[in-house]
């Protein structure tokens, strides 16, 4: 039979957000960049920003999407919630980062912005600099770009990194009789969220094995266990378990995007793709009632409107 779907909602929150493309020679060097341009991007409880791969465009990629300079590519996101006092600045810190240090750093790779929008960052004149005095105002690729030699031929990277509102936060709970049958669940709904435009997901492989509530008993941290959640903690009277009947492992996907179409549009993909899987009780979200954000993306499609990419 198929899983429960519980009639919730994931509580989303806004977010300021920057997109932009990862091209290189091939695939397995656009991955290269990919990989370390999204690491250590999983949750702002610890992370610099959240990050995450939105999809792969152009040749070989078996995406229609053509990148400017006609080689493949990966769309990344990075986002920061609305409701840091210092996300303009803390965002473009991330955003440089990640763009100086694992961008330019791969072999063949090129950078391009992804929001044409009247809030930007000057992030090519800063990445620039790392050219001492020989870098370049050029146009290519019928846009104004800088060019910075390097030791292995050339970087080049839009002049403007333009941020907008996004929205953080939608998320599913997978339960599962065992480990195996929760993972499984959520591998699906990973691989079904991957085929959505203009959302992304920033745990290891897309999974948080360790889904966590705010607060904690310890002042120093900011969040902590999920206790009523955790199987192993079922038969703890101080942690006051809330666990179904029968669930012995959850695992939680969070997802973060452009608007809450797209998250809408993802969680009923992901949720279609591991309904049926072997050993899966139940599917359900986090949320704090309305307290953390005002955008709810509900589980059961007939209870909001929705409407696909």
């Amino acid at each position: 039979m198929p899983a429960i779907v519980e009639d919730t909602y994931a509580e989303a929150f806004r977010s300021l957000y920057v997109e932009f493309l990862i091209t290189a020679r091939d695939l397995k060097w656009v991955r290269h960049a990919v990989q370390a341009a999204v690491g250590n991007g999983s949750s702002t409880i610890m992370c610099d920003c959240e990050a995450g791969v939105d999809r792969f465009i152009g040749p070989g990629t078996g995406s229609e999407e053509t990148t400017p300079d006609g080689r493949p590519g990966a769309i990344i996101q990075l986002h920061l919630p609305r409701f840091r006092k210092d996300r303009v600045e803390a965002l473009e810190k991330a955003a440089l980062v990640r763009i100086s240090q694992n961008v330019l750093t791969c072999p063949t790779a090129a950078c391009f912005n992804r929001i044409d929008s009247e809030s930007f960052y000057q992030m090519g004149r800063k990445v620039a600099y790392f050219g001492d005095g020989f870098q370049q105002r050029i146009r290519r690729h019928d846009r104004p770009m800088w060019w910075i030699p390097t030791l292995g031929g050339e970087f080049v990277l839009d002049r403007r990194l333009g941020y907008a509102d996004g929205l953080m936060g939608g998320n599913l709970w997978f339960f599962g009789d065992s480990e195996d049958s929760a993972l499984d669940a959520a591998e699906l709904g990973v691989t079904a969220v991957e085929q959505v435009p203009g959302v992304i997901t920033t745990f290891p492989g897309g999974i948080a094995g360790s889904g966590s509530k705010a607060g904690s008993r310890y002042s120093f941290s900011i969040a902590s266990t999920y206790e009523k959640y955790c199987p192993l903690l079922k038969d703890n009277p101080r942690a006051e378990s809330a666990l179904p009947e029968g669930v012995n492992s959850v695992m939680e996907m969070v997802i973060n995007g452009r608007d809450l179409n797209s998250l809408q549009v993802a969680t009923q993909q992901a949720i279609d793709a591991a309904i049926d899987t072997p050993g899966l009780l139940r599917i359900s979200a986090g949320n704090y009632g309305g307290r953390l954000g005002k955008s709810f993306i509900y589980l059961r499609p007939q209870t909001a409107e929705f409407s696909s990419v």
